[in-house]
Parts: structure tokens; sequence; C-alpha cells
């Protein structure tokens, strides 16, 4: 879903919930997501910030935890790489927003279809 900037993620990340999804992953900017969406039966997974976790012991169940919580982050966010490296979208330039979400939603076809390029690949 894209919105325009003075809409933060915060405000929108409940409405992008499918109705079995019980467990939801986000990243440092998503504390405080559990007051905004009061979604019943979700438990949200919030990481602390990179900072913080640097402090944690290494190997304690706290750190281990993070780990497990990052190791999720990374596979959703490796789209975005895509899109960024392969693709150099680095900027949205405003052209509406209807186009710039059906830009987004090309680039991340597009970006799945990079990312199988192996599996589809023939001979």
């Amino acid at each position: 879903m894209a919105t325009p900037a003075n809409v933060h993620d915060l405000a929108v990340a409940g409405s992008l919930l499918h109705v079995d999804e019980a467990v939801v992953h986000g990243d440092s900017g998503y504390r405080g997501i559990a007051r905004w969406c009061e979604t019943p039966g979700v438990t949200w997974m919030v990481a602390i910030p990179p900072g913080k976790r640097r402090l944690l012991a290494p190997g304690s169940a706290k750190a281990v935890a993070e780990r497990a919580k990052s190791s999720v982050r990374a596979k959703v966010a490796h789209p975005f790489r895509v899109i960024t490296r392969q693709f150099g979208h680095m900027k949205a330039r405003y052209r509406g927003l209807a186009k710039n979400t059906a830009q987004l939603t090309t680039l991340f076809a597009l970006s799945n279809l990079w990312m199988v390029r192996h599996t589809l690949q023939v001979g």
C-alpha cells in the first residue's frame, strides 16, 4: 500500500493484515505498534534498536531472540534491496499517488522475478 509522505506506517499497518496472521515481525521503526493496532490474536515481534542490541550479552536469551527476529526481517527486506540496487530506485519522484503505486507494484513484481531468475532459466 502506498500512502502520502505525511502518513506513518503505523497508521495503516493494521489494515494490511490478513485474517489468519498471528505473528507480525517489524524493525525498531514499529515500536509502539500495539498501541496503534489493537488487532486481537496478533503478536507483534518488534526488534529493539541496533544500538541497544549491541549492548546485549552474546548468547543470552534476549540476544538469541533478537537474532531470530532479525533473521526473519532479513528475508522480508531482500526485495527492497533488489529494487534499490538492481533497479536503481533510490527515490520516488512524486507523480501522483496512483502512478507511484503502480510503479512500486511493478518493481516488486519484477524483484520477485529477479530473485527466482535462476529457477526460471531454461537450458
